[in-house]
């Protein structure tokens, strides 16, 4: 999944408030060489999944997650990716829908009491995406539209109501070696200054496989949160590649906790 939102994923979550942007926003990209994770980049910053044939016969590529973390928050985020004029395992035009929704919560020192906050947020962006034997870049800009609700009034927390903001996105994925992967996603967003970051470096186990470590940074107006931890990437279930995360998370207001997560993706 590019979860910026408080989990999202684009999306990637952002969690304590989180999910962000992700979005999965939580949360692509092709390849054109038979050695390249296919059949999209954007498949495989998200997955990791390593492919030994083109194959440019889908249209969709559909990226869902799911992050929780031990701080009170729950989030998952759908995205669609298509290619515009051009096979997508060539570079070329891309658009992106997005969606976020979750549930957080956290102690409000304003109002002596702890609030629950829920969040929904959707996003359409268009972009471009270069496809290298080895690597490819996508980059994306668009709106998102974020409402925010919170139990009870706060007014500690500036990060309430619905707007919509102009909001930019961008993903990497190589394999320098035979073994080895590389993969960063990031998204920003004007609506609370929302922000969604990921960086995961790899090493292949087996057919497809890696395993490597992780480090994130999310937030707005109202939190920070990092987290580092590891992943599991290029787990395949028939025509779904997976990915599965977990890992320790330091929040602005929540302290420290835990994550985890499950990332899936499935071409149309």
């Amino acid at each position: 999944m590019a979860v910026v939102s408080r989990n999202h994923l684009q999306t990637p979550g952002k969690l304590c408030v989180v999910l962000l942007g992700a979005a999965a926003s939580l949360g692509a990209a092709s390849a054109e060489a038979a050695d390249l994770p296919a059949p999209s980049a954007g498949v495989d910053w998200y997955t990791g999944a390593q492919q030994q044939a083109v194959d440019d016969s889908w249209a969709v590529a559909v990226d869902g997650s799911t992050s929780i973390t031990s701080n009170s928050s729950a989030f998952g985020s759908v995205t669609a990716t298509t290619s515009l004029g051009s096979p997508p395992t060539v570079s070329g035009v891309r658009v992106r829908v997005e969606g976020v929704a979750g549930t957080y919560s956290y102690p409000g020192q304003a109002v002596g009491a702890r609030v629950s906050g829920y969040q929904q947020e959707g996003s359409a962006l268009a972009g471009y995406e270069w496809i290298w034997r080895d690597a490819a870049l996508a980059g994306y800009i668009g709106f998102n539209v974020r409402s925010n609700q919170l139990s009870i009034a706060d007014p500690g927390n500036p990060v309430v109501g619905t707007g919509v903001g102009l909001k930019v996105a961008g993903n990497f994925y190589a394999t320098p070696t035979d073994r080895t992967m590389v993969s960063a996603y990031g998204s920003y967003s004007t609506k609370f200054n929302a922000y969604y970051s990921r960086f995961r470096v790899g090493y292949m186990v087996a057919d497809g496989v890696y395993i490597g470590p992780e480090a994130l940074f999310l937030g707005d107006d109202f939190f920070r949160q990092y987290r580092v931890g590891a992943h599991l990437s290029g787990l395949t279930f028939g025509p779904v590649q997976m990915s599965l995360a977990a890992g320790y998370v330091r929040d602005r207001i929540q302290g420290t906790g835990y994550y985890s997560s499950i990332e899936a993706r499935a071409n149309f």
